[in-house]
């Protein structure tokens, strides 16, 4: 049973979780220089339980993250979308990509294109992004994104910059 809907971008298709992803996102979070801004690296039983936990939050909010697959390839590229878990201070476009797809402009391509569809179709009206100051990749993918700086916070013992997304189009009716 799908819950997510599928969105396509010239270059990638962004998808529900499914379970062949958990290696390629096992692999994602056993990679220290990929970590190092998330958390630290996690087991492969760990990745298991996020990606469930990716998965879920479609469950239990009617939306969430989306699998990022490369078109060309079939690919599990990484992660994009909505987040809004209980306890969180507002509504977060994230993103993470594994290691295999820097540096090609995906994650801009995926955070673009999710976000377009939580302003057009969940109706949000703006959204954050978390981002640890020294992740200059993710500040960039940021700025890119049109998101300026909007202070900092504290999360989970963690300092970390928050970025503030353009306002959504005025029409969010738009398909």
């Amino acid at each position: 049973m799908s819950i997510a809907p599928t969105i396509e971008t010239p270059r990638l298709t962004l998808r529900e979780f499914r379970a062949a992803d958990h290696a390629p996102y096992a692999d994602y979070l056993a990679n220290e220089r990929m970590m190092r801004f998330l958390g630290g690296v996690a087991s492969a039983e760990d990745a298991g339980r996020r990606l469930s936990m990716l998965a879920g939050h479609w469950v239990l909010r009617g939306y969430g993250p989306f699998a990022i697959e490369e078109r060309s390839s079939a690919r599990f590229a990484g992660y994009a979308g909505p987040w809004f878990p209980y306890g969180w201070p507002e509504p977060e476009i994230l993103w993470g990509l594994h290691q295999d797809f820097h540096g090609k402009g995906y994650a801009t391509e995926a955070a673009a294109a999710a976000r377009d569809w939580a302003y057009r179709v969940l109706g949000w009206t703006t959204a954050i992004s978390l981002i640890h100051p020294d992740n200059r990749a993710s500040v960039g993918v940021a700025e890119r994104l049109g998101a300026r700086p909007d202070g900092e916070m504290t999360l989970r013992g963690q300092t970390v910059g928050i970025h503030r997304h353009p306002a959504a189009p005025h029409d969010n009716n738009q398909n």
